[in-house]
């Protein structure tokens, strides 16, 4: 995944920074020379260069603003050739994960009838014929939000559509195998994109294919992390502030300054081998850290995985 390393902030809105990523620049160079002469002019390939990463970007803050909706955490989107990554940190909830996910390509879905509206007042008016570059404009943009809609709907993890699959198999199977389930998806679409991109002999396809395995297989790492995470028993009295989780009982805390690995709620955050005090505590579940004071709590049921 891209990330603020090698990027450039080019806009905030509510609290949200877009960053730009260098390699964006050289992949646009290639992209727009190579673009057909639809156009009287190239400055109009740019521009629907332009339009393609503004959707994007558009769907990027439907995923980031709908995350915050339902109480997690998003403050950044990095925009790279593939597209855009926004780093949402939805409460581990299959609820909560879906709507922050499928929030994206409900915009785009909403593009598509306000592009078909404004393409036919454009041709009822006569401005499309008297403006034919910005007409074609049009209804190209339609057709890239159209194209985006679909590709991203796909059930392949870690697009949208594997994504929204996840979470729909979550409410099931529950947090680990439905990841796990997933990510067997992608490795099945990896196979039909590879395929794909030898018949078409598209390069892109291919680098497509390469980024949808590692995120397979990253995804299928996790899933096996937190299923064993899901075996360990629990500490009760303790739970995460955010995610409502009660630790593991085990020494799966380690310490930053000795190395050593202990149970930070049996030490009262400090570590047995060197006595280094931890103010914050890490959740295993959520990755969110809090003062230890604050996960005490009287009683509460556990939560699932």
């Amino acid at each position: 995944m891209p990330n603020r390393q090698g990027s450039i902030r080019i806009f905030s809105y509510s609290g949200i920074n877009v960053f730009l990523h260098w390699s964006w620049f050289v992949v646009a160079f290639y992209e727009i020379n190579a673009r057909g002469r639809s156009y009287s002019s190239v400055s109009w390939n740019v521009l629907e260069y332009l339009a393609l990463f503004l959707i994007v970007t558009m769907h990027e803050f439907g995923h980031a603003l709908a995350c915050r909706q339902v109480g997690g955490a998003a403050n950044q989107i990095v925009l790279w050739p593939l597209g855009g990554v926004a780093y949402v940190d939805p409460p581990p909830r299959p609820g909560a994960t879906l709507w922050s996910i499928a929030a994206g390509p409900l915009v785009n879905v909403v593009l598509v009838p306000t592009l078909s509206i404004l393409g036919w007042l454009g041709r009822s008016s006569g401005w499309s014929q008297a403006n034919p570059n910005a007409h074609m404009l049009l209804r190209n943009i339609w057709w890239i939000n159209l194209v985006l809609l679909i590709f991203n709907m796909l059930p392949v993890y870690p697009l949208d559509g594997g994504q929204i699959l996840r979470s729909l198999l979550w409410f099931v199977l529950g947090r680990a195998r439905s990841l796990m389930v997933a990510a067997i998806f992608g490795f099945v679409g990896v196979i039909g994109m590879v395929a794909l991109a030898f018949w078409m002999q598209s390069v892109w396809t291919g680098v497509v294919a390469v980024f949808v395995l590692m995120n397979c297989w990253g995804g299928l790492l996790q899933a096996r992390a937190l299923s064993r995470l899901a075996k360990i028993p629990r500490r009760n009295g303790f739970a995460c502030p955010w995610c409502k989780s009660e630790p593991p009982l085990g020494e799966f805390w380690k310490c930053a300054k000795c190395g050593a690995s202990f149970d930070t709620f049996q030490t009262h955050g400090v570590c047995p081998q060197c006595s280094t005090q931890f103010p914050m505590t890490h959740c295993l579940d959520c990755r969110r850290a809090f003062p230890i004071s604050e996960w005490m709590v009287s009683s509460i049921a556990p939560a699932k995985l």
